[in-house]
């Protein structure tokens, strides 16, 4: 495969997914902060319907902002996330690191960076290259980590490509390990190339059954191709659902904001009627907003679910295969079918909540109308 082509499918496709390996870290301080808000919350639940609407907005997007904190997106995301919520200025901080041009803007803006690029290309290489496949690859990209920007650049310009060289050398020269390729292999990458449901997975397996490839494109498809794939599309899918529900919540805010004011003029109003009518459709631009997040989220249920089930019947073919070339992508299957089953569950809870405020705007628009 051509190093340079994976190096800017990459980059391309991770810039502002990311690729760390491993899940963000709460400060000692953040859960207890957190729990205190929402503790806060609760003790001061309004009685009216409409500012209870209000509640219920602001705590799902501080949970929200928490899932971010807490999730495998890149440390830029993940710190400034940590940084809104320890803020003392409590549900004014998330909603501007959720506005517009706000905090989470600018860690994808900061995410965009070369420098942060070629760092999270490193990263991914040491997640998605196994040692016992490709040590020579996987060692130069934690030398690279340890390194400065500039090694990182380097590893990213050519240390990869000469990397994946010496290793590829190493293979072919190995006779005694040499990893076979049967047909029945060559027809299942084929299978991968045009049915599975990640894009750069299916990129990937395109790639290494291409007109002329040889059987050393399939290993590596097997060693790493396949993995690196897998990662780039489970990173653009939380890029996906990160910039989409953030937008979301943010304008969700200004909606409720709309709805809760037109109501309150509806009182005193010297056209009783017209306030009403105005009030009725603040509400339906909020019951709108919350039923198509809700449709949204019900699509990324079912595409976690199309992977999590994809992902299982890998484990099981390669936990089956006796075949060595299947081994580096058993170790990862388990994990990915494990990582995108909680996404799919956590879409189910962002669904349920999109309901919920559907639900409370379905009243507003039933008291408005009186």
């Amino acid at each position: 495969m051509s190093r340079q082509w994976w190096i800017k499918q990459a980059l391309a496709v991770g810039m502002l997914a990311g690729g760390v390996a491993v899940a963000g870290v709460a400060p000692a301080w953040a859960d207890a902060r957190v729990e205190a808000a929402v503790r806060t919350v609760e003790a001061d639940q309004p009685t009216d319907e409409t500012a209870a609407a209000k509640a219920a907005a602001a705590e799902a997007s501080r949970n929200w902002v928490l899932r971010l904190a807490k999730s495998s997106m890149p440390v830029e995301i993940r710190t400034s996330a940590w940084n809104a919520l320890r803020s003392a200025r409590g549900d004014e901080a998330i909603a501007e690191w959720l506005a517009p041009g706000g905090g989470f803007d600018a860690a994808k803006q900061r995410i965009r960076d070369a420098r942060v690029r070629n760092r999270l290309f490193c990263e991914r290489v040491v997640r998605t290259h196994p040692v016992e496949f490709s040590p020579e690859t996987r060692a130069a990209a934690e030398r690279a980590l340890k390194g400065t920007a500039a090694d990182q650049a380097a590893f990213v310009k050519t240390g990869y490509a000469e990397a994946q060289k010496r290793d590829r050398a190493v293979r072919e020269a190995d006779t005694k390990h040499k990893l076979e390729v049967a047909a029945k292999d060559r027809d299942f990458v084929s299978s991968v190339a045009g049915h599975d449901p990640g894009e750069q997975v299916r990129v990937a397996a395109q790639w290494a059954v291409r007109p002329g490839a040889m059987d050393a494109d399939v290993v590596e498809f097997f060693g790493y191709g396949w993995m690196t794939g897998a990662t780039l599309d489970a990173e653009a899918f939380r890029t996906r659902i990160a910039e989409a529900e953030t937008l979301r919540h943010a304008a969700l805010s200004r909606l409720l904001e709309d709805a809760v004011a037109a109501e309150k003029a509806v009182k005193g109003s010297s056209d009783a009627a017209k306030a009403r009518a105005e009030a009725e459709r603040a509400w339906q631009a909020v019951s709108g907003h919350a039923e198509a997040a809700r449709k949204a989220w019900l699509a990324e249920r079912e595409a976690a679910m199309a992977q999590a089930e994809n992902w299982k019947n890998i484990a099981k073919a390669a936990k089956a295969s006796a075949d060595e070339l299947w081994k580096n992508i058993g170790r990862s299957a388990d994990e990915n079918e494990r990582n995108w089953s909680q996404e799919q569950a956590e879409a189910s809870e962002s669904a349920a909540f999109w309901q919920n405020m559907f639900d409370k705007a379905q009243a507003g628009e039933k008291r408005a109308k009186g």
